[in-house]
């Protein structure tokens, strides 16, 4: 093996393999080396060493392996010294504990970080390889089921570019999110088997499993001292054994951690009861421990299911609790230091149950006192809200609390004593403050409220737009901010440029970085400098040559995959998130009807033709939403066979939405479709990366939508709808959905014909559900914005008539996008609730030199 060199991100020797900055040159070592030479050398060596393979007898995933091992190696020397260092300065970590971590593949986004991209185009191309090619042999991990996941792993991305002390803690599901099928136009699901074959990027570390406890009873003991305490006895134990990734800073050095649990048995196999005969009962333990790691949300329409939700969120909490306190101690002999030394994030309620575990981890097992322990539990914590849907914030049974885990709601108890008390101190006499504020919810079944633990327990709780914040201050959460004003703020979420613009769209990206230079990739403020050219023809005509481009090229991907034909030179329509019917499909859904009606009837409806993409998953115990995906593909089925709009009118409903198959589309989008009913949005992320990529909008003012619309102008984009005032006076007065249904004649030939089989013609009542709720109920006030919506709808075909002026708009809205990069939301964090300051990786040799 070569002697190890000098290591950094410059630009390569000018001899491959030698660093000529050294008095004495040595050889690039092959497994942190940068040079053209010493990368292809690697990867030859992965292929033959690692995998056991020669390049005649290798496959497509032994290559993406190779290269993989290759960029692992380079990762782990960065990963080494960024951990040292930060022991070594006892820098302030982050904690963010999150159900869901929704990564995306990982290969293209390293090769970029480390700015080895163009390299492994050129290694790969002299061993007859694509780059491309490569890089759709990664396995996605589908770790999370939407925004929620997904703005995760965006702020790791934050965490590490900006040289933050970040770690990220969640679960190792072995089955993500499902993969989905389009059969007969209903979703069907598959398992996600991400690790099937193996993952390149992970470490195990089992020398720092933690023993997780479930179960049993409390005893009151009296140590040495006299003093009383209690101890945890007679549980069921699950191991958790820690899976490390490498996050990657771009081009900085900083790789941080995601370490994600899985669960083992304590007692894996029982000899004994195997050898009398009882096979399945020896493995039983095995069985019940593991498949706490196994599924991301399991189906809760069941006790069994619920139990395992709720073990899923402390298992993964536990282990994160145990380990950070496991690290602090390396360095530290008392708690006097902890919470100016560490901050932890909770990634909605999820991981709520945090607050209970570090005071029972600070007042049973390291004897902290109780209030000083309570101090530093609230001045660590901090909670963000992401719903303002109340079956969205989490409340357990306190029966399964006592089964599950019953020193837990002990310290619960006690925690809700002493906070009711200082409501009553501050609130006298105002019961009904109380009842509405109590962690314990009183009823026919007492349950938790795992929001308020949050907010209790937390010195810092934040929405994730400006909106979101200020309904959670006047309505969800108002008794609590009322209470302490000081501790709620908002902090606007954000996406990663490096993946959502910068990787996804490299036609776009070229040109931005031709026009105002390389920095806007970690600094997105400087896109404001594309302002002055949404005035400049030439430019606005190369941002439209690039959107045809791309739509190009994703209408060829959709004809190879799923044999769907697009036109190009069409609008693309896109509404691409998680199935839910406050984000109201149904609506988009709706519109597609009422176009495809005025179409037939007057050519002229389809002057600005039109390609309509939906791409969702619906939870697999969600009824309605997978009716709705039905009827979607019903509606396609009936439009796309229609000879008389010759094609100007297509419905497509994209399977197994993902984020690969997000990269794909969001550089194609034209419009991007954000029409959830007001206030009931948090914020949104993917009108963010649309918006970032040149697609216009066209939503309602929920959510970050407000903000958007507020960055690009309101002549930059469509809005429609009512606003979330009019939505509580509405719901306040009394809303008759049928009698909108009764006025409007336009809108009642659109339910009819769906009510009546027009769209399912083997089954004509089977969207009646849908119909009859929208008519009957109409939660989310489709058929009150359904007039409001069309008509929006045809203030967008016109203006995309006119496509210089239109891409003018998206090259305006493309310059606004600065302040949706999730690095200003993470500055925002570290300044204002964590208080962490960024550190500086230096790169140093083996000998430390």
């Amino acid at each position: 093996m070569s002697r190890p060199g000098p290591q950094s991100s410059s630009p390569p020797p000018t001899t491959p393999g030698v660093d000529p900055r050294s008095a004495n040159p040595r050889i690039e070592d092959d497994r942190t080396g940068m040079g053209d030479a010493t990368l292809k050398r690697a990867f030859l060596d992965h292929l033959s060493y690692s995998l056991g393979k020669g390049a005649a007898n290798s496959t497509d995933l032994d290559r993406f392996f190779a290269l993989a091992l290759t960029v692992r190696d380079r990762l782990t020397y960065r990963w080494a010294q960024t951990q040292e260092t930060y022991s070594r300065t006892d820098a302030k970590r982050i904690y963010y504990l999150s159900a869901e971590f929704l990564l995306g593949r990982a290969l293209a986004n390293n090769l970029h970080a480390l700015d080895i991209y163009e390299k492994s185009k050129t290694l790969l191309k002299s061993a007859g390889l694509e780059l491309a090619d490569v890089l759709e042999d990664e396995p996605e991990p589908g770790l999370g089921n939407g925004g929620l996941g997904r703005l995760a792993a965006c702020f790791l991305d934050s965490m590490a570019t900006l040289g933050y002390a970040g770690y990220g803690y969640g679960i190792r599901y072995e089955f993500g999110i499902f993969e989905q099928e389009i059969k007969n136009g209903w979703q069907v699901e598959r398992p996600d088997e991400w690790l099937r074959f193996g993952n390149p990027w992970e470490y195990v570390r089992p020398e720092y499993a933690v023993s997780v406890n479930f179960g049993g009873r409390v005893e009151a003991v009296t140590d040495e001292e006299g003093d009383l305490s209690a101890r945890w006895v007679d549980t069921h134990k699950v191991l958790g054994v820690p899976f490390d990734t490498p996050i990657a800073g771009f081009r900085n050095n900083t790789v941080n951690t995601l370490r994600l649990w899985q669960a083992r048995a304590g007692n894996e196999f029982d000899l004994k009861v195997f050898n009398d005969g009882d096979y399945v009962r020896a493995v039983e333990d095995k069985n019940s421990s593991e498949v706490i790691s196994k599924v991301l949300y399991p189906n809760d329409h069941n006790q069994a299911g619920r139990d395992l939700r709720l073990k899923q969120e402390y298992f993964f909490v536990a282990c994160a609790i145990s380990d950070i306190v496991r690290r602090y101690k390396k360095s530290h002999k008392n708690f006097d230091d902890f919470a100016t030394k560490n901050a932890i994030q909770l990634n909605d309620t999820h991981p709520a149950i945090a607050i209970t575990e570090l005071m029972r981890v600070l007042v049973d097992l390291n004897r902290v006192p109780w209030d000083r322990a309570w101090e530093i539990t609230v001045a660590t914590c901090g909670y963000t809200n992401h719903t303002l849907l109340q079956e969205a914030l989490e409340r357990w049974p306190v029966a399964m609390f006592e089964r599950l885990l019953p020193r837990h709601l002990q310290i619960i108890y006690e925690i809700n004593r002493r906070f009711v008390r200082s409501v009553m101190a501050r609130f006298p006499g105002d019961d009904a403050r109380i009842r509405r504020m109590s962690i314990i919810e009183e009823g026919t079944e007492k349950k938790v409220a795992m929001a308020h633990l949050a907010v209790v327990g937390s010195h810092a709780v934040n929405g994730v737009a400006a909106l979101h914040t200020d309904l959670l201050k006047r309505d969800v959460l108002r008794d609590f901010a009322e209470m302490t004003p000081a501790k709620f703020s908002n902090k606007t979420n954000g996406v990663t440029p490096r993946r959502w613009l910068w990787h996804c769209n490299p036609r776009l990206s070229a040109l931005i970085t031709e026009a105002i230079g390389p920095d806007w990739v970690t600094n997105l403020d400087h896109l404001e400098k594309l302002m002055k050219l949404a005035d400049d023809a030439s430019f606005v005509e190369r941002v439209g040559a690039i959107k045809r481009q791309n739509k190009a090229d994703f209408a060829q991907y959709a004809a190879d995959t799923w044999k769907f034909r697009f036109d190009p030179d069409s609008m693309f329509d896109v509404q691409i998130k998680r199935l839910h019917e406050y984000k109201r499909q149904l609506l988009n859904a709706l519109h597609v009807v009422r176009l495809y009606l005025d179409a037939k009837r007057d050519a002229k409806a389809l002057d600005a033709p039109r390609t309509i993409l939906f791409g969702a998953k619906a939870a697999p115990g969600y009824r309605v939403a997978k009716l709705i995906i039905k009827l979607i593909n019903g509606i396609a089925d009936v439009v796309n066979s229609d000879v008389d709009l010759q094609g100007r009118l297509r419905v497509a409903f994209l399977p197994n939405y993902r984020v690969s198959l997000a990269e794909r589309i969001i550089p194609a989008a034209d419009l991007s479709e954000q029409i959830s009913t007001a206030g009931k949005e948090a914020s949104g992320t993917g009108n963010m990366k649309l918006s970032m990529n040149g697609a216009l909008t066209i939503g309602t003012l929920d959510g970050a939508n407000v903000e958007i619309r507020e960055a690009v102008g309101e002549e930059n984009f469509f809005l429609f709808g009512l606003t979330t005032p009019e939505v509580h006076d509405l719901q306040r007065t009394g809303y008759r959905p049928r009698a909108v249904y009764d006025r409007n004649e336009r809108l009642r030939e659109v339910i009819d014909l769906v009510a009546n089989g027009f769209f399912s013609s083997d089954d004509p009542t089977l969207f009646r559900p849908l119909t009859d709720h929208l008519l009957d109920h109409d939660t989310y006030m489709i058929l009150e914005d359904f007039d409001a919506y069309v008509a929006c709808q045809k203030r967008v075909s016109e203006a995309y008539l006119d496509k210089k002026a239109w891409h003018a708009m998206a090259v305006r809205n493309i310059a606004k996008m600065g302040m949706f990069s999730s690095d200003r939301t993470i500055r925002e964090y570290a300044n204002e609730i964590w208080g962490a300051k960024p550190v500086h990786i230096e790169l140093r040799n083996y000998d430390g030199t």
